[in-house]
């Protein structure tokens, strides 16, 4: 599996570390920076890591900033991604199981690493139920293309 991986500088220490880990565990990862902990604008670097999971370049995106709420926010914006703001195990397996997603943005300040390793090892990991689930992943993805049913 190919992994883009992103931060801004608040993420970066994190995202060194995660990167490093997912190497170690065989998969294939694209950082797209930053190269330091200097200030940067953090839709920049999710937009990256998100047009690599839009057009295939990437399976899965994994973004790191202070609390991951802004890149999830950036990242939402490309069409073909699903990105979820995730703090805890059950949530990353949550995300996967029920909504797909494709995309996961982590706190580098209020989740500790071992804790994120976990989030991206189970974000990895949980396949999709589809079933049930499958129609309302189809709805949001619609919204990309501004195919709006409830007008």
């Amino acid at each position: 599996m190919k992994i883009s991986i992103g931060s801004d500088h608040a993420g970066f220490e994190q995202k060194q570390e995660l990167a490093a880990y997912l190497k170690d565990q065989g998969y294939d990862v694209i950082d797209r920076g930053p190269d330091s902990d200097d200030r940067v604008d953090y839709p920049d670097y999710a937009a990256a890591v998100a047009h690599d999971v839009s057009n295939g370049v990437a399976d899965r995106g994994v973004l790191v900033c202070g609390t991951g709420i802004g890149m999830a926010l950036a990242a939402d914006k490309i069409v073909g991604c699903r990105a979820a703001n995730i703090i805890n195990v059950q949530f990353a397996e949550l995300c996967r199981q029920h909504n797909d997603a494709n995309i996961i943005t982590l706190s580098g300040r209020f989740v500790e690493l071992d804790v994120n390793k976990q989030i991206v090892d189970t974000f990895l990991t949980t396949k999709f139920e589809g079933g049930r689930h499958a129609m309302r992943v189809k709805k949001i993805m619609d919204l990309d293309a501004d195919v709006n049913t409830y007008r």
